[in-house]
């Protein structure tokens, strides 16, 4: 009796360690081949993406796959953050938000050439950060008809200011540009443009605006101008 039981455990102990199993199928495809529905009772949320991976099914073969989470963002294609407005005339200068000698620039959802129009404040001229991350930000600004050049040493230029905080909140200059220009022919006068471009920290819900640092520029000169920006987030 007891040769007949080694003989059996022997036997038993011969059988390969990576067998396939099946769970309501008799022909198991996989080292584990459920045919029917699974239900896990406890999942913990994780903090963070990295360092994780994503469960997905292979609709052909209902085999399980793990997926980085970085490549479901790409194949999304979508950046529901992106914003970019352009103004090639009829430019003026608000006197609402007005932060030392800068004032946004009168940017309107019309002048918009892509994004939604949920993210913009006409009455503040104000790009609305949809949620906390690092965004590529550019502005830029042309004179089209000149400026005079004894403004150019006079500290005049471009601004990018966040306002933070609930109602009139904190107002930062977060950035600037001085213009620098090149003489023409016409005495006193110069083409002047300039830009900015370069990532910053935003929080949900701060308010971004585009201006003009002005210490006394003839406004007239602004009419015929031309300024843009683009915004959009690039990280967590």
């Amino acid at each position: 009796m007891k040769t007949k039981l080694y003989s059996l455990i022997l036997a038993c102990a011969t059988l390969p360690l990576f067998s396939q199993v099946g769970i309501n199928t008799a022909t198991p495809s996989a080292t584990l081949d459920v045919n029917g529905t699974l239900k896990v009772r406890d999942t913990p949320a994780a903090t963070a993406l990295p360092g994780y991976q994503v469960l997905a099914i292979n609709q052909g073969s209902t085999q399980v796959y793990t997926v980085d989470p970085a490549l479901l963002i790409a194949a999304s294609g979508t950046n529901s953050t992106v914003y970019a407005a352009k103004k090639t005339s009829g430019i003026s200068l608000l006197s609402v938000g007005v932060f030392g000698s800068f004032k946004p620039v009168n940017f309107v959802a019309t002048d918009r050439s892509i994004g939604s129009a949920a993210l913009f404040d006409d009455s503040t001229s104000a790009y609305t950060i949809p949620s906390d991350g690092v965004y590529a930000v550019s502005y830029s600004f042309r004179f089209g008809t000149g400026l005079q050049a004894s403004l150019l040493s006079s500290g005049t230029g471009i601004g990018i200011t966040r306002t933070r905080g609930a109602g009139a909140g904190v107002t930062t200059l977060i950035d600037s540009r001085t213009f620098s220009g090149v003489n023409l022919v016409v005495a006193s006068l110069t083409i002047a443009d300039t830009s900015i471009s370069t990532l910053y920290s935003f929080q949900a819900g701060d308010r971004v605006a585009f201006g003009f640092l002005d210490p006394g520029i003839n406004l007239a000169l602004l009419s015929s101008s031309a300024a843009s920006f683009s915004i959009y987030k690039v990280s967590n």
